[in-house]
């Protein structure tokens, strides 16, 4: 029988150590999820124009993103073995489908949105409106799941147009659960039409709802093309990096030789709107060595400052702000 000697001992340990780590990081970390750094990416090579004609030696407009996925759960137990720079947030309370499709939604709106504004604030006449309701997620035991799928756009409900959600809402209101409904949709470049019955709402039996989750489908009008691909990156927060980059490959000098980044949700009206993950864009604008980066004006403002270690940081709360501020700045030498 051999004895137990402290050089077993110690190695039994730490082989029980190793294991023991091994587990916790293969262990999900259920319910939450790690934001991580990405560094800012440059728009220009994501952005085709018909008119391009863009600035020379004009500096170069970046926009910031954050890669996210599941936490381990010796992440969440112990946050010094998280990547640099990371974050544990709660996950959000929707399917990964489901957030997958609001973000390919939010990035084509915002694209759109974008091309809008910027081609506005150069006098070009433009046109942006809802176009109907655009299906993200059909219920899959609801009636609509035979008929409609994701990427379908509803266009007319009991025979009454419907261009946005609350357009739908309204027609619906005047149904029962189990009631039959018509509707005209889109799918690609055909209409159709189809028949199907309305079901409970959960969270209110009495009212009448068709199991689809969708969002307003929005329609825009431009002199000429825009295109913008940006892969497989998702949400709306890209929206002012777009829009300053298309002036910049018209011809505008926006970024005055320097590069810079920017983040925020572009509106129709040109209004910034704050955005999510600050910390990670703020480390990512760093990462790529941009000599400004813009930000929503207000708490994104305040938490970026906290991530800045020297970087410059302009709030702004819209467009034409954004703009000036950039002007205002010395060409960079």
């Amino acid at each position: 029988m051999r004895s137990i000697t402290p050089a077993r001992l110690a190695a039994a340990g730490l082989f029980l150590l190793f294991a023991a780590t091994l587990i916790l990081w293969l262990a999900p970390a259920n319910g939450y999820d790690i934001r991580l750094v990405d560094p800012a990416h440059p728009v220009a090579p994501l952005v085709v124009l018909a008119k391009e004609k863009p600035v020379r030696g004009g500096g170069a407009i970046y926009f910031v993103d954050i890669r996210e996925r599941p936490a381990h759960l010796l992440e969440r137990l112990l946050p010094w073995t998280r990547p640099e720079g990371a974050s544990l947030v709660r996950s959000p309370p929707i399917s990964t489908t489901l957030e997958r499709s609001i973000g390919r939604q939010d990035m084509t709106d915002s694209q759109k949105i974008a091309a809008v504004v910027a081609l506005g604030q150069l006098g070009y006449k433009v046109k942006a409106q809802f176009g109907g309701v655009s299906v993200l997620l059909v219920q899959s035991d609801a009636p609509a799941a035979k008929v409609l799928q994701p990427g379908d756009v509803i266009v007319a409900a009991a025979g009454q147009k419907v261009a946005s959600v609350k357009a739908l809402r309204k027609v619906l209101a005047r149904r029962r659960p189990g009631d039959i409904v018509t509707i005209r949709y889109r799918r690609g470049s055909r209409t159709r039409e189809a028949t199907l019955r309305t079901v409970a709402d959960p969270e209110n039996p009495k009212r009448a709802i068709i199991g689809v989750t969708a969002e307003d489908q929005l329609q825009v009008k431009l002199p000429f093309r825009v295109m913008i691909d940006t892969g497989s990156i998702g949400g709306p927060s890209a929206g002012l990096a777009f829009a300053l980059d298309i002036l910049q490959e018209l011809g505008r000098n926006v970024a005055h030789g320097r590069k810079v980044a920017a983040t925020g949700e572009l509106k129709r009206d040109g209004s910034v709107k704050p955005i999510g993950g600050v910390k990670q864009k703020t480390l990512g604008a760093r990462e790529a060595g941009v000599d400004v980066f813009l930000v929503p004006a207000g708490g994104n403002t305040r938490e970026a400052r906290r991530y800045a270690d020297g970087l410059r940081i302009i709030p702004v709360k819209n467009f034409p702000q954004a703009l000036r501020a950039l002007a205002t700045l010395a060409p960079k030498t």
